[in-house]
């Protein structure tokens, strides 16, 4: 990174008072509420419960949204990384544990060497997974009965790495002129064909009867951050019936859940939907991004998008979320953009990972960005349950921010990503009036992404003691003064 840039905004820490964060907020004309004070735990809105259609009881609003540790064994089970990093969902106190993690469903769709994968072979170590989770969440908090576990049902697509952390073995649905020179893809990189797709859909389908005999409550059918269910979504000029129409663009979704509904009945599913993207970013000179085409240039590749590369327009989401509901899925997380070419928009941070780019905007305009999508997906659509995301950016104000979204009805729950790696039980505490541990803090360092980009495990480097005494604590300190 270039050393000319610096990044120019107020850290969230030097935020003292609701009287500073609002006057920041004011001052860069930033759309976000908040309370100034935290409701008494007994009356909060994060302890609110809630029933699902199915009967299903959830206990409060915290949601743990899913996050990959890197750190599975090459035959894609769990490792003591992993499980781990599964128990301190299972103490952090939220009683929704979206996906808790991404499994692949089969081997050639894994994001890296050491992505879970949920296999015949695997099913006894998911097993334990699940049951590792419900027993820790016992042993803490005694009551099980409200909490619900999911497991994420992935292809990479585009992102594919199964045999290596350095090569891609892309899947892809059409050609994308921006992503293809960005990952090396000649002109004529082959298509996914309609019988692979079929083929995959099969896939999905028996990766979900073994995480209903696994014991997990629901499946989420991955559909954001450029991954293949996404990337369905923006195949706009893919001929055939999975491309074109929003009609045939949605097949693979629609084809899915038939099967699943037919091969596992009762099975709750869920989807994590990239609600809007936009066109790729790139580092400038000074390492600060900027949209990687032409203003003015037709952009044709982005679901949630107006074709200017960096606009929003829902009107597509809404359709999507109508056909959700119409096929019975209640549950739906909603997230932003990609990690790999954006990762701006959905993860907001001070500190880039190394293959990203400093802030091209105030990170709390991207904070509120999603908070205020997910409010007008959760007003056109009442009876979906809706999680958010992008409140790890936060850091000390994100219960004021939960809170006020709970209270305003802007989203049901509050869905937590990296901030759990460094502070699992900040749900805990807000839920029993103690003071946040400002130690514990996520100060978005971008560490537990910098490392995976570099073929090491994930984890919080900088403030869990375990991964800041590894070995390769010291190797990710060089990648970082080298980026």
């Amino acid at each position: 990174m270039s050393a000319k840039f610096k990044p120019k905004y107020t850290r969230v820490a030097q935020l003292k008072t609701a009287a500073d964060l609002r006057k920041y907020l004011e001052d860069g004309q930033v759309d976000l509420g908040f309370d100034d004070e935290l409701t008494d735990a007994a009356e909060s809105p994060f302890a609110e419960k809630l029933t699902l259609k199915s009967g299903k009881l959830i206990g409060n609003r915290f949601c743990i949204l899913p996050m990959e540790g890197w750190d599975g064994t090459e035959d894609g089970k769990p490792s003591e990384y992993t499980k781990r990093r599964w128990e301190n969902f299972a103490i952090s106190g939220a009683k929704l544990l979206w996906g808790c993690e991404a499994a692949a469903v089969r081997h050639d769709g894994r994001a890296n060497p050491n992505q879970l994968l949920i296999s015949e072979e695997n099913l006894a170590a998911f097993e334990e997974l699940y049951q590792l989770v419900m027993s820790k969440h016992a042993e803490k908090f005694g009551n099980i009965d409200d909490l619900v576990v999911g497991l994420q049902l992935t292809h990479s697509g585009r992102f594919c790495k199964p045999n290596s952390h350095t090569k891609f073995e892309s899947k892809i649905l059409y050609n994308h002129p921006i992503l293809d020179a960005k990952y090396h893809l000649g002109e004529n990189y082959p298509l996914m064909t309609d019988d692979e797709i079929d083929a995959l859909v099969e896939d999905f389908v028996k990766a979900a009867v073994l995480a209903q005999k696994a014991g997990f409550h629901f499946v989420d059918l991955k559909h954001c951050h450029g991954y293949l269910g996404h990337e369905f979504l923006s195949s706009f000029n893919r001929e055939g019936k999975y491309g074109g129409s929003f009609e045939n663009r949605t097949r693979f979704l629609r084809n899915i859940v038939e099967g699943i509904k037919r091969e596992a009945p009762g099975l709750e599913m869920g989807i994590r939907l990239s609600a809007f993207d936009w066109v790729p970013f790139k580092k400038d000179s000074e390492g600060q991004g900027e949209p990687d085409y032409s203003s003015g240039e037709k952009y044709n590749y982005a679901f949630g998008g107006t074709g200017q590369g960096t606009t929003i327009d829902l009107e597509e989401p809404k359709a999507f979320l109508a056909l959700a509901q119409e096929l019975g899925i209640q549950l739906i997380c909603i997230t932003v953009g990609s990690p790999y070419y954006n990762p701006h928009l959905m993860r907001p941070a001070t500190f880039p990972p190394s293959d990203g780019y400093y802030p091209p905007e105030e990170p709390f305009l991207g904070v509120a960005r999603q908070i205020n999508v997910t409010h007008e997906l959760k007003q056109a659509f009442p009876e979906l349950v809706i999680v958010g995301s992008a409140y790890s950016y936060l850091q000390e104000w994100l219960p004021n921010v939960g809170q006020y979204v709970l209270r305003n009805n802007m989203a049901d729950f509050v869905g937590l990503g990296r901030m759990v790696l460094s502070y699992p039980t900040l749900p805990d505490d807000v839920l029993n009036n103690r003071p946040m541990q400002r130690k514990l803090i996520c100060r978005t360092f971008s560490d537990c992404t910098t490392a995976p980009r570099n073929g090491l495990i994930s984890g919080c480097f900088p403030l869990d003691p375990l991964y800041k005494n590894l070995d390769i604590a010291d190797k990710l300190k060089e990648i970082k003064e080298n980026q």
